[in-house]
């Protein structure tokens, strides 16, 4: 019988490496160091978050990083902790040299872009925080928000 298989169209193989200046900046500054990176992070995931989270600002050190139950196909992921999301994308920003600095940088199909500083963007953040408030929005509700990707809103 003939073994038929499919093959993926969707793969990519080739490797677009950045230019040298751009490598000199970056966070990660190779292929090589990602994989690296990318090992730690599979051998001993529970260490390798740990350390990745150190970089949040928590109100409340977690006491476990991860608990995994593959029965109930359940994961928790710092157990204990606690933090704020918003204090941590934008808030803490505001102190210091950041504030100025680009938060957002949008960029349409036509070539034309816009740029939001950490500053502009909590200005953008409270006035909309203001509207949910208007709206009797309170502590503890849940809002979801359907909106193009871009920066105003409508």
């Amino acid at each position: 019988m003939e073994q038929k298989t499919l093959s993926s169209m969707m793969e990519e193989k080739r490797v677009f490496h950045p230019p040298a200046e751009l490598s000199k900046k970056a966070y990660i500054k190779s292929l090589k160091q990602y994989r690296e990176i990318y090992q730690r992070s599979i051998k001993d995931p529970e260490a390798f978050w740990a350390e990745c989270a150190q970089q949040l600002d928590w109100y409340k050190k977690w006491d476990k990083v991860l608990v995994e139950d593959f029965t109930e196909a359940r994961h928790e992921w710092f157990v204990g902790g606690k933090l704020n999301v918003a204090h941590n994308c934008l808030d803490r920003h505001l102190q210091g040299w950041r504030r100025n600095k680009a938060a957002l940088i949008w960029e349409g199909d036509i070539g034309d872009s816009k740029t939001l500083t950490y500053q502009q963007l909590y200005h953008q953040v409270c006035r909309f925080a203001n509207v949910l408030k208007k709206h009797g929005v309170k502590k503890g509700d849940r809002v979801s928000i359907y909106l193009p990707m871009i920066l105003e809103l409508p």
